[in-house]
């Protein structure tokens, strides 16, 4: 079987698809209780790393994305697909499901 190596660069969002990189999980909670890997809620904000085009449109053209690369956003919770490339962890998931710029 032929061995595949992925990375950001290699990877270009089609459509209104948002590559977007996970941002870490807090490790404590705010009385500084450590948290086992268990227990860490998925983390619902990260940064752009690609966009698609955008929405084709009836013309054939295409929307603008609201979002651009380098953006921080929050996201649905359970929006979208989980990939882990390099040791990254990445979500792929529709403009849609994007909730916020994050400044």
């Amino acid at each position: 079987m032929a061995t595949v190596t992925l990375s950001v660069s290699t990877v270009k969002p089609l459509g209104e698809r948002v590559f977007v990189k996970v941002s870490e999980s807090e490790e404590k909670t705010a009385g500084g209780i450590l948290l086992p890997e268990t227990a860490k809620e998925k983390p619902q904000v990260g940064e752009v790393a690609a966009t698609g085009p955008g929405k084709r449109n009836d013309d054939g053209s295409y929307a603008q994305m609201e979002v651009k690369v380098g953006d921080k956003v929050l996201y649905s919770k359970y929006a979208g697909t989980d990939i882990k490339l390099g040791g990254d962890e990445y979500v792929l998931l529709a403009e849609k499901d994007i909730l916020a710029i994050v400044n």
